[in-house]
């Protein structure tokens, strides 16, 4: 990735095309506060047994420390604990990668003007992430990935057109499964998912590693779902899962699929030792909610306490999955659909049109989700569930006012 590697697939498109930037809190009162030495230790950070990540990072930061002024061990650590960020769902990870970059002063190398667009995505600062990966890009012009992130931006604002641009650059530079797993996804959000799986296909033919080949059998998972191949959909998260990677946004995906099946139970025995991450934790109460467990009344003041220490922070990049909190678990209509408008705003994938719809339906508000109506009339995105959402909601309009979709 870095200097000459590029990111890990599934690490830089899932994280993004997903929209899983949640924060996770330590702690409901924990004040944030300044280390006064780089010496310091705050906390140490939970690691799976037999994991050797602790090493690998000691390692990287003796790099680092014994080439103060050189950028390329300092990029090293900060891209791994991003990476670890995005799989374990511990945006503790992204602090520490923020320390490392602040450790350097303007005008950043192009492989720290990544990483800080990186970072910046990840605080939903989508404006400066594009800024940032266009400077790498200026300074590297054969900084793929930065190509691959700016057309991550673009889908997740349903910007389509300017995604493609993306994805053609790629092409240009001969990355053809980072190209065909962008084209994919711009063809899975505009209308076409039969095109789209299709293509999705193809760049697993040609994918070389597992990480690669983990995203992309997610994304075929769901595609598959939208186009109502649940078994087909069922066959590619399983074969995901049996790499055997850390990897929250499948995870994330899979329990989803799972709880839109009715199969709650299973949710629990695949997302057991999550809980520290706050967008599988969402899941895991809302399974624990469905089978009446009493575990669920303790998850749901858990998930409590995380977005209220996230408020603390003015923290506002989990408004998706707090709207999904509130109208789930809290039956609080109204709180959901103004946080899910709120996202929605920001956030224009196809996860965050279901929940604004959801909360529109439950609130009666159709006014509230007028903007989803239109995306999918303008998009002709084909989900099932969502255009049965979409039309119940139209249905309380007397008369519906929505005008036939144009398939492309």
């Amino acid at each position: 990735m870095l200097l000459g590697k590029l990111i890990q697939f599934a690490r830089f498109f899932a994280f993004l095309t997903a929209a899983l930037t949640i924060a996770f809190a330590i702690s409901a009162n924990a004040a944030p506060r300044r280390p006064t030495a780089d010496t310091e230790v705050l906390e140490r950070l939970p690691l799976r047994a037999g994991d050797a990540s602790a090493r690998e990072l000691a390692a990287l930061r003796g790099a680092m420390t014994a080439a103060a002024s050189d950028p390329v061990p300092a990029a090293n650590l900060a891209q791994r604990y991003f990476d670890l960020a995005m799989a374990r769902g511990d945006p503790r990870y992204v602090g520490y990668a923020e320390a490392v970059v602040a450790r350097f002063s303007e005008p950043l190398p192009a492989s720290l003007r990544l990483i800080r667009g990186l970072l910046r995505q990840y605080r939903h600062d989508f404006d400066g992430a594009l800024d940032d990966f266009a400077g790498a890009l200026a300074l590297d012009p054969d900084l793929a990935v930065a190509n691959a992130w700016r057309a991550a931006i673009y889908l997740v604002q349903a910007n389509y057109a300017a995604a493609q641009k993306e994805c053609d650059a790629l092409q240009r530079r001969g990355r053809s499964t980072l190209h065909g797993g962008c084209v994919g996804l711009v063809q899975a959000y505009g209308g076409q998912l039969a095109a789209a799986y299709g293509t999705l296909q193809q760049a697993l033919a040609t994918s070389g590693d597992a990480d690669s080949r983990l995203w992309l059998l997610t994304r075929l998972g769901e595609v598959a779902a939208w186009r109502g191949q649940l078994e087909l959909a069922e066959k590619h998260y399983r074969e995901a899962l049996s790499i055997g990677r850390d990897d929250g946004y499948l995870l994330a995906a899979w329990a989803d699929f799972l709880l839109d099946s009715g199969r709650p139970a299973e949710v629990i025995r695949h997302l057991a030792g999550w809980e520290s991450s706050d967008i599988l934790l969402l899941r895991l109460a809302e399974a624990e909610a469905a089978l009446k467990s009493p575990a669920a009344a303790r998850l749901a003041r858990l998930l409590d306490d995380r977005f209220g220490a996230a408020k603390q922070r003015g923290d506002t990049t989990h408004r998706a999955e707090e709207a999904r909190y509130q109208l789930r678990l809290r039956g609080n209509s109204a709180e959901a659909l103004r946080l899910a408008a709120e996202n929605y705003r920001v956030q224009r994938e196809p996860r965050d049109a279901r929940v604004l719809l959801e909360a529109a339906i439950a609130t009666g508000d159709t006014a509230a989700a007028q903007a989803v109506r239109d995306w999918l009339r303008s998009s002709g995105f084909e989900d099932a569930r969502l255009r049965r959402l979409g039309q119940e909601l139209c249905e309380a309009v007397s008369p519906c006012g929505t005008a036939p979709v144009t398939r492309r």
